[in-house]
């Protein structure tokens, strides 16, 4: 079975990096394809470039989408990802929404971690949507991008562990989500100096997309998510504006 992951980010070592952190925990027969945004911001830190992103996640899965079982949006925010699921015949996962899912699952409350200082009101607002809104206690952001806490991590780990326990007392959460593809394989290093779980968003994601591929969730037939009508475009990728037209 194939898996797209998808970074809309278009750094090609944040795709790597997450690669690197996910392959090793993928079963027998399982395919990782990693694919880096074709255009957009190098990582997404603004709503302007997340709306950006929104499109070029569309336009990967257009362009590598056929074959695969299913797709894993790897950016933490998830950038176009109910276009994804309106689109595609095949399982879409994206990472927060995963995230978010298996840190509710967990305790009562919860709180974010993650790089980007303007991500604190795009989450909330992306959690809301998820109806996870009230579990979410808080959200602790740092001034370095995913991008660049991916260049040097072992100069960010304090201040991620410092972010994490300053969440983790304030709020008083049953477990810390450490979000952000960058961010990717450092939980781990966290998870000892905190008492509470601290949640991996890209292992976190990966786990959701395995159980869908175990168990498919049901493309509805109709209304909200099922396949749109035909779409006429203009000055789309030509494998995009295959798919908008042929969906």
């Amino acid at each position: 079975m194939r898996i797209l992951m998808i970074n809309p980010n278009t750094t090609g070592e944040v795709t790597a990096l997450m690669a690197r952190v996910l392959e090793p925990q993928l079963p027998t027969g399982v395919t990782l394809i990693p694919v880096t945004g074709r255009f957009g911001a190098r990582y997404i830190a603004s709503r302007a470039a997340a709306a950006i992103a929104g499109h070029a996640a569309i336009d990967a899965y257009a362009e590598y989408g056929q074959g695969c079982d299913a797709v894993y949006l790897a950016c933490f925010g998830d950038p176009g990802l109910l276009a994804l699921k309106e689109l595609a015949r095949i399982p879409v996962i994206g990472m927060a929404e995963a995230s978010c899912h298996a840190a509710a699952a967990r305790t009562d409350r919860f709180s974010i971690v993650t790089g980007g200082e303007r991500w604190g009101p795009m989450l909330r607002e992306f959690v809301t949507t998820l109806g996870l809104g009230e579990r979410l206690a808080g959200i602790e952001t740092v001034a370095p991008t995913g991008a660049e806490i991916a260049r040097d991590p072992d100069a960010a780990i304090a201040l991620l562990t410092q972010a994490c326990r300053q969440a983790a007392q304030r709020d008083g959460v049953g477990a810390i989500i450490l979000g952000g593809a960058g961010l990717a394989g450092l939980a781990a290093r966290i998870q000892p100096h905190l008492e509470i779980p601290v949640i991996c968003s890209v292992e976190a994601g990966l786990q959701a997309v395995l159980a869908a591929l175990r168990d498919p969730p049901t493309k509805p037939a109709k209304g909200d998510l099922a396949l749109p009508a035909p779409i006429a475009s203009v000055g789309l990728g030509e494998s995009l504006a295959a798919l908008l037209a042929r969906p």
